[in-house]
């Protein structure tokens, strides 16, 4: 694995873990129905000695990685082909001039927080995911929330222009805000119009690519371990993200406490992979289907799991081995019965040579 290779891959990771800390939904459940989202993930640590940088700026359109920034460089770096190709000079410097502000508005908010905690001494993170989506129907839903050393800590309500404490240590911090309503309203005009507007510009650049539909590939395995049989649906390949995978018994939805969902995660090649499984009794296996509804398909699409043997040719291979096994003993046979023969005539043709 390369160096470039390996720092994606922890910038996946870390994503990863701050959208699972503060609450976003990745799960294979959910809906059809499109939208689209512009998210931004803040990461860093007091002191750089935990495997973070001071500062990290991740922004996904879609879910899909489209800038990144860090505080060594204090740049704006595109990583999607479609912003590199289309974005011009004049749109991406105030993206760029943006998170130059995030940066340092990061650090004060990381210092607020570890004063208001008592914590003087020590590294400490801080992990931010802010942003917006737009449903078909135009309605926005908004979010803002902060983790502090890998726990939920303050939420950010813009309808009432306070905070939400998500643990007792966060009540000074969340009283410190609420005192000047200005940095509310600048949070509140953020997330109502300036995100927005900046995902339609985003979609405008992206397009072709961010809405195109790939519908998905599936197929059903199973897995057997000690008495337990799991059937696992895979759907992989498919673009958006938006999949519905829900199993049926006897063609009734499987009760959802019975069945394992799989999260939603990119394949690393622009589409996304997901999975959903459940346990079943031995031998009944046939009795289960996988249902799969994804906006690249015209109808939902069914599956089940097929044995790759039936019985019948599981006796058929073994009969064929046997048979082999018997051609290839006799062959054997034969060939050291006529090297013996070939032998003893040498021998007896060397004995009458002699007599002679």
């Amino acid at each position: 694995m390369g160096p470039r290779t390996a720092r994606a891959l922890l910038r996946v990771l870390r994503a990863l873990a701050v959208l699972r800390l503060l609450g976003v939904r990745t799960a294979a459940a959910q809906g059809p129905a499109r939208s689209h989202s512009l998210r931004y993930l803040f990461m860093g640590a007091s002191e750089p000695d935990l495997g973070l940088p001071l500062f990290e700026a991740l922004g996904y359109v879609d879910d899909q990685l489209f800038v990144s920034y860090d505080h060594e460089s204090r740049r704006a770096e595109p990583r999607a082909p479609w912003v590199l190709d289309r974005a011009s000079s004049s749109l991406w410097l105030p993206l760029s001039q943006s998170l130059k502000g995030w940066d340092h508005m990061f650090t004060v908010d990381l210092g607020t927080i570890m004063d208001n905690c008592n914590h003087l001494k020590e590294s400490h993170t801080l992990q931010v995911v802010l942003g917006c989506e737009v449903r078909e129907d135009n309605s926005t839903r908004t979010f803002w929330k902060y983790g502090y050393d890998g726990e939920d800590h303050l939420e950010f309500c813009p309808e009432t222009l306070d905070w939400r404490a998500a643990e007792p240590r966060a009540q000074a911090t969340k009283l410190e805000w609420e005192v000047s309503k200005i940095r509310a309203k600048q949070n509140r005009a953020y997330l109502e119009r300036e995100c927005p507007e900046q995902l339609h510009w985003l979609l405008e650049l992206g397009t072709g690519v961010l809405d195109r539909q790939v519908p998905p590939l599936v197929k059903v395995t199973r897995h057997v371990a000690s008495a337990v049989t799991t059937l696992r649906c895979q759907a992989l390949n498919f673009y958006p993200q938006n999949i519905t995978m829900r199993w049926w018994k006897d063609r009734q939805p499987v009760n959802a406490e019975d069945v394992e969902p799989g999260d939603v995660l990119p394949s690393g090649d622009g589409t996304y992979q997901g999975w959903v499984a459940v346990a079943t009794p031995p031998g009944e296996e046939h009795r289960y289907t996988c249902h799969v509804t994804h906006p690249g398909l015209q109808q939902p699409l069914t599956a089940t799991w097929e044995s790759s043997l039936s019985g019948s040719q599981v006796t058929a291979v073994i009969s064929g081995i046997t048979v082999c096994s018997v051609i290839l003993f006799v062959g054997i046979l034969f060939r050291i019965l006529r090297k013996r023969q070939a032998s003893r005539g040498a021998t007896q043709e060397y004995m009458l040579a002699d007599l002679e």
